[in-house]
């Protein structure tokens, strides 16, 4: 009788709420193993996320981390090892957003927003590329905003949400040796609590009123964000790396009215 295949292990940053806490679920339908990462002063509640991926029939545990900080991502990757010995799948989805005008942006404003959405990045694949003795999936989650159109008011968002699109393409060729796949995921209008946050996001209001702009007639949930992770994170993605993804229920293709 063949060894049975021991399951997969993932670390996910920023899945106290919204796209990562509903990639965490997708993973523990399929038998994936999830390092849930939460910031400590996020106030959603990773227990939640704890609860979910518990009656989806998974397995996952918590670890406070803010990836500003380069020895606490590598705590955070090192919590797979320590947990369960491995560490096939890294996702990196933490991030920040605050609207500020150029006029207004400072020096800190701007060097903030880069270390959690662009730094970040950098740090989770890092830590987690280290601990990749057999290969393994990469994904970052940019944004429609940098990746494919500007943003008044988010300069530096936009910067930072761009700058993850070339870091996954190079990281890509990189990494391809020791068969590390790396890719990006963009994001439209995805209703999750940033998204839905009326001082520095679109708000309620505002993605309703987008959803008469995006062809699909609606904008989108986190888990169809999080099963196009699932399927790049995934072997049946064996042979894709360097790409970026586009779920936007095709407001990127449409013409503006």
């Amino acid at each position: 009788m063949a060894a049975p295949i021991p399951s997969r292990v993932a670390v996910v940053t920023g899945a106290a709420s919204g796209i990562g806490r509903a990639l965490a679920v997708a993973y523990a339908a399929h038998g994936v193993r999830t390092v849930v990462g939460a910031y400590p002063a996020d106030p959603h509640d990773p227990a939640e996320t704890v609860r979910l991926v518990e009656a989806a029939g998974g397995t996952c545990v918590v670890q406070a981390v803010d990836v500003r900080d380069a020895a606490q991502v590598e705590m955070f990757a090192q919590r797979a090892i320590d947990e369960w010995g491995r560490l096939d799948v890294a996702v990196a989805n933490a991030g920040v957003l605050r609207k500020r005008a150029l006029a207004d942006l400072t020096d800190a404003e701007w060097e903030d927003t880069l270390q959690v959405d662009l730094a970040g990045v950098l740090r989770t694949f890092r830590s987690a590329a280290a601990r990749m003795d057999g290969g393994g999936a990469m994904v970052a989650v940019s944004s429609i905003a940098g990746a494919v159109y500007g943003w008044a008011g988010h300069a530096h968002y936009a910067a930072a949400k761009a700058g993850v699109v070339g870091l996954c393409r190079s990281l890509a060729v990189e990494l391809a040796p020791r068969r590390i796949r790396v890719n990006a995921v963009i994001p439209g209008l995805i209703d999750t609590p940033q998204s839905s946050d009326p001082v520095n996001s679109l708000g309620p209001r505002g993605l309703a009123r987008a959803a008469d702009r995006i062809p699909w007639g609606r904008v989108g949930r986190p888990e169809e964000v999080a099963s196009v992770i699932r399927f790049l994170t995934s072997e049946d993605a064996g042979y894709v790396t360097g790409q970026a993804f586009v779920v936007d229920g095709g407001l990127s293709v449409t013409l503006p009215h």
